[in-house]
């Protein structure tokens, strides 16, 4: 897939950008003067506690949401300048998601669930049965590809959904909170499976969470308090 950057070859670049939600008479801000870059390939983290603005900044660079100010380029596409179908070709080319709460449609098969982002885009039938299968195949459940989802677990849930974030070969990943709905050992095994698909395909992933777990696994940590970035740090991280 071909690469996009940014201003200034940046492949994400957020520079300046605040965000700011009505409240009453006056105003909440989640982000406060955020500058930020991330390069092809990376296996980041927005960590910090509840409230300290890593979600809004995780919407904001999936395009799902814009800074008040400041500026926020994604692929080479200032987010603020997006109309509506813009920013969802945007995501529908280029950007997975994965959540907390797993989204699955739970009258439809894992295959189905899976499938459902080459749908948007109009794939023929083969393409997207090859891709789904080896989708499922690099999570480890090729074999329950006719399962529905309440047949799963919790952690084999996550594995779909991460299966339905990588079948489209995103260039980026944006992950919130992905364990915080399971045990250490799931956690441990999404986590790893994650780290596998960013060493294999390159996809770039960029997690929003408060899990040490998660931690430990990130090549760069972005801390983020009262809506700023309190410190940005580069280290070895787990195999």
């Amino acid at each position: 897939m071909k690469e996009h950057t940014g201003a200034n070859g940046q492949f994400i670049e957020l520079t300046g950008v605040t965000k700011t939600y009505p409240m009453g008479e006056g105003h909440i801000v989640a982000l406060d003067d955020v500058s930020l870059a991330l390069q092809p390939g990376e296996f980041s983290g927005l960590v910090g506690p509840s409230g300290s603005g890593k979600t809004t900044l995780l919407n904001i660079v999936g395009s799902l949401d814009e800074p008040t100010s400041g500026r926020a380029v994604v692929l080479g596409e200032d987010v603020a300048q997006l109309d509506e179908k813009r920013a969802a070709r945007l995501r529908n080319l280029h950007i997975g998601f994965i959540f907390q709460t797993f989204n699955l449609l739970p009258v439809y098969s894992v295959f189905e669930n899976v499938e459902f982002p080459l749908l948007l885009l109009r794939q023929p039938a083969e393409q997207r049965r090859r891709a789904v299968a080896d989708a499922l195949e690099r999570v480890g459940l090729g074999d329950r590809a006719a399962s529905r989802p309440h047949q799963l677990s919790g952690g084999q849930c996550q594995r779909v959904a991460i299966a339905r974030a990588i079948v489209k070969n995103p260039q980026i990943v944006l992950a919130d909170e992905p364990t915080a709905n399971l045990d250490a050992e799931n956690s441990h095994k999404v986590i790893r499976i994650m780290q596998d698909l960013n060493r294999d395909l390159g996809t770039t992933f960029l997690f929003s969470t408060h899990d040490e777990k998660v931690v430990g696994y990130l090549r760069r940590t972005i801390t983020l308090a009262d809506g700023r970035v309190a410190s940005d740090e580069t280290g070895s991280a787990e195999t």
